[in-house]
């Protein structure tokens, strides 16, 4: 029998992109051949981000070496890393006059160190390049390289980002090759080599979690030292991708938010539509001290 897809309610609509801010990083893209993960992933606040001149780059390619059920991003086997888009990327962040810089990536278990070194030398050439410019990093688990994520401390970013995404009963349909507990050990890990640097991370909802698989994930990213965390809402990318199990309603979300900050967190975004990156900017002034 034919799957119905669930019919997104009111809450999840966005408004269309666009205005001059839009325009600018979408030449940007376009035209310097760089990779956001509000394209790659079907973010669904490109528009709002974007007119907003805010863009969470994706380095290291636009092909994954892994296949979680969950995401748009593509797979297969990819191409060696651009010795200039370090350049490149800081380039661009100088040029849009960015105060607070997102840089993720696709997973690269095909590198010795997951690209770590790619996401330091990128590090150093945005702090040669702005200065006074924020940078936040969403990086993957690199397969428990314990010195590869030094090599990304070493680089002192201002905020590491390592997002869990599902609870762990769901890992197996979700998150194929990941693991929950080396992704946990690296933010403990990050956490007791630099303290001065905040951990965040992010799960999905929707998936088929119970309330309180998801505080008993939230209890464990405390344990590991992590005080910032984003909850949003699981979207499918297309048909061919996990379904859609619950749309959850803003006022859930609200209700987690308010648990987890009595739980200790710092900073909780949660709704619908929050991303790993959404406000960003905004999440980092919050939350510090």
């Amino acid at each position: 029998m034919k799957t119905v897809p669930k019919r997104k309610p009111d809450w999840l609509k966005v408004r269309f992109p666009g205005g001059p801010a839009y325009a600018r990083i979408e030449r940007y893209h376009r035209e310097q051949g760089l990779n956001s993960v509000c394209r790659s992933a079907a973010c669904p606040n490109q528009g709002e981000c974007w007119s907003a001149g805010t863009a969470t780059f994706m380095i290291l390619g636009s092909r994954c070496t892994r296949g979680c059920a969950f995401c748009n991003v593509e797979g297969g086997p990819p191409e060696p890393p651009d010795p200039q888009e370090a350049v490149k990327v800081a380039a661009a962040i100088a040029d849009l006059g960015l105060k607070h810089a997102v840089i993720t990536s696709v997973t690269r278990d095909d590198l010795p160190d997951g690209g770590a070194s790619e996401f330091a030398r990128l590090t150093r050439q945005i702090r040669e390049l702005s200065p006074a410019c924020r940078i936040e990093l969403l990086i993957p688990d690199l397969a428990g390289n314990a010195q590869a994520l030094k090599t990304i401390l070493d680089a002192k970013p201002d905020l590491l980002g390592h997002n869990l995404e599902t609870v762990p009963r769901l890992y197996e349909k979700a998150r194929a090759g990941a693991s929950l507990k080396r992704s946990l050990e690296l933010l403990a890990r990050a956490h007791r080599l630099a303290p001065q640097i905040p951990t965040k991370s992010g799960l999905m909802l929707g998936l088929g979690e119970q309330a309180e698989e998801v505080l008993e994930v939230m209890a464990l990213l405390l344990q590991a030292g992590c005080r910032r965390l984003t909850l949003g809402q699981y979207l499918a990318p297309t048909r061919h991708h996990l379904p859609v199990e619950r749309y959850v309603p803003p006022e859930e979300f609200d209700q987690l938010r308010v648990k987890g900050l009595a739980m200790g967190f710092d900073h909780i975004e949660a709704g619908p539509l929050v991303r790993s990156s959404y406000h960003a900017q905004q999440q980092f002034e919050e939350s510090a001290p």
